[in-house]
C-alpha cells in the first residue's frame, strides 16, 4: 500500500512516477524497498490517467449511497403494502 501512497504523493506534487522517485519516498518514510513491488507499481501505473481515476473513485461513494437510499425506499414501500393487505384481510374476518 505504501507504494501506492508514494505514487499518489508524487502525482500530487507533479513529479514523475519513476522507480527512483518511489524508492526515495519509501526510504524517506523509514521502510526498505522491495524491488519487485516497485517494478510492479511502475508497470501497473503506465498509461493510467491518475487524475481521471481519482475523480471516478471520488464519485463512486456518492452513487453507491444514492443506490442504497433507493433500495431502502423500495423496501419501505413493500412493507407498507404488506401491512395494508394484512389490515384488509383482518377486516374480512374481523
Amino acid at each position: 500500500m505504501e507504494y501506492i501512497y508514494a505514487a499518489l504523493l508524487l502525482h500530487k506534487l507533479g513529479k514523475e512516477i519513476t522507480e527512483e522517485n518511489l524508492k526515495k519516498i519509501i526510504e524517506a518514510a523509514g521502510s526498505k524497498t522491495d524491488e519487485s513491488k516497485l517494478k510492479t507499481v511502475i508497470t501497473t501505473l503506465k498509461g493510467v490517467d491518475i487524475e481521471k481515476t481519482l475523480k471516478e473513485a471520488a464519485a463512486m461513494p456518492v452513487s453507491a449511497a444514492a443506490s442504497a437510499e433507493k433500495t431502502e425506499k423500495k423496501e419501505e414501500k413493500k412493507e407498507e403494502k404488506k401491512e395494508e393487505a394484512a389490515e384488509g384481510l383482518a377486516a374480512l374476518f374481523g
